[in-house]
């Protein structure tokens, strides 16, 4: 992964350069940033750079054998930990699955949490950092360096880490072994245990221009200006949201599904109906669930504007069948109902993340979601 194929972010793009140059570099650095705006794609581009042989300038030469190796994610000083889930046998740490995870991240760099548990086969669990993996960690880190000048330690969303393994890596990071690089990879900062946060240089990671979206996607999916500038809009500097338009993502296509059978059912106040929506969907696994909810929250704020600010193209984010829908359904999503129903679907979301049984959660859901719409 070279600077080169990263989607915009040339201000990061610099300062990381500058960093390497000037012999600046912390031993501990968080990339935090939104969703899809290529924070892994960057960690893991400048951990190259780094370690680069000859590097051209302002990027790594993609040539050398510590290229070659970075390409293929089997560099020996380069590690990565992400979070996983427990097959009940053995301990459960990230190179459980390093195979499935090289050829998901070289197969595009820009993905979620949920599209990589669906990649591993989640059910029920939710993906974490386990403690076992504190080990793993303290193990790889307390070794020499093979080829390059630094061990490098990706951590990709390290707000999903067991409160030991935080631990240890806050004692890692107080008394860091020599020539070693920690980069967390993060979407939630605040969520990281503080002591961590205080100790690691903070790097802001913004969304991308919608300019550097719109002429990313025109040369590679080969769309005409007018659809790709409409979609660089709606994506609101989120690659992963842009895909979703272009290609009509089968997930987002399953969440609007629900979210409108949802909305019909309460609008007739079909109670039986209602019990079968919540059982369905409460035999589907937690980070679908919490994807249905965040979706439904996001598609209640475009419904809301719509009604209130009317077709207003810079406001309203709807695109498609989701925009087919809205212009029906807008009028439903008012000034009366839009705060009840805001509260019961992140209730939902919150509980759903704290385990809570989900047959109650969506059925309960379901139900005040039935009283609001009208």
């Amino acid at each position: 992964m070279k600077f080169s194929d990263i989607i915009g972010q040339d201000e990061i793009i610099n300062k990381l350069v500058r960093s390497v140059k000037e012999e600046r570099v912390s031993h501990a650095q968080i990339f935090a940033g939104p969703q899809g705006c290529g924070k892994l794609a960057l960690a893991i581009a400048f951990a190259q750079y780094i370690s680069c042989e000859n590097r051209q300038g302002d990027d790594s030469c993609g040539a050398c054998p510590a290229c070659i190796k970075y390409g293929k994610l089997v560099h020996p000083d380069l590690h990565f930990v992400f979070p996983v889930i427990n097959k009940g046998s053995g301990e459960t740490v990230s190179d459980n699955f390093i195979s499935e995870w090289r050829g998901f991240v070289n197969n595009s760099p820009y993905f979620d949490l949920n599209q990589w548990l669906a990649e591993i086969g989640v059910k029920n669990q939710q993906g974490l950092i386990y403690a076992s993996e504190a080990g793993e960690i303290l193990k790889k880190l307390s070794l020499k360096t093979y080829e390059s000048d630094f061990k490098v330690m990706i951590i990709w969303i390290p707000e999903r880490m067991h409160p030991s393994t935080a631990n240890k890596l806050l004692k890692l990071i107080e008394e860091p072994p020599d020539k070693t690089l920690f980069i967390l990879v993060s979407e939630e900062p605040d969520l990281i245990l503080p002591t961590i946060n205080s100790r690691c240089q903070f790097v802001r990671i913004p969304s991308i221009s919608q300019n550097a979206i719109r002429d990313y996607i025109m040369q590679t999916y080969n769309l005409d200006e007018r659809k790709a500038d409409m979609i660089a809009r709606l994506s609101q500097g989120n690659y992963l949201r842009a895909i979703e338009f272009i290609e009509e993502n089968e997930s987002r296509i399953v969440n609007l599904t629900n979210f409108i059978e949802l909305m019909r059912l309460a609008y007739k106040r079909d109670i039986p109906s209602l019990v079968e929506w919540s059982e369905e969907i409460a035999t589907r696994g937690r980070e679908t669930q919490k994807g249905f909810l965040g979706f439904s929250l996001s598609q209640l704020r475009e419904n809301y504007i719509l009604n209130v600010a009317g077709n207003n193209n810079k406001l309203v984010l709807l695109e498609g069948k989701e925009a087919e829908f809205a212009k029906k359904f807008n009028s439903y999503i008012n000034n009366n109902n839009i705060a009840g129903l805001n509260n019961e679907f992140s209730k939902a979301y919150s509980h759903i993340a704290a385990n809570g049984n989900p047959r109650i959660v969506f059925l309960d859901l379901a139900l005040k979601v039935a009283s609001l719409i009208r």
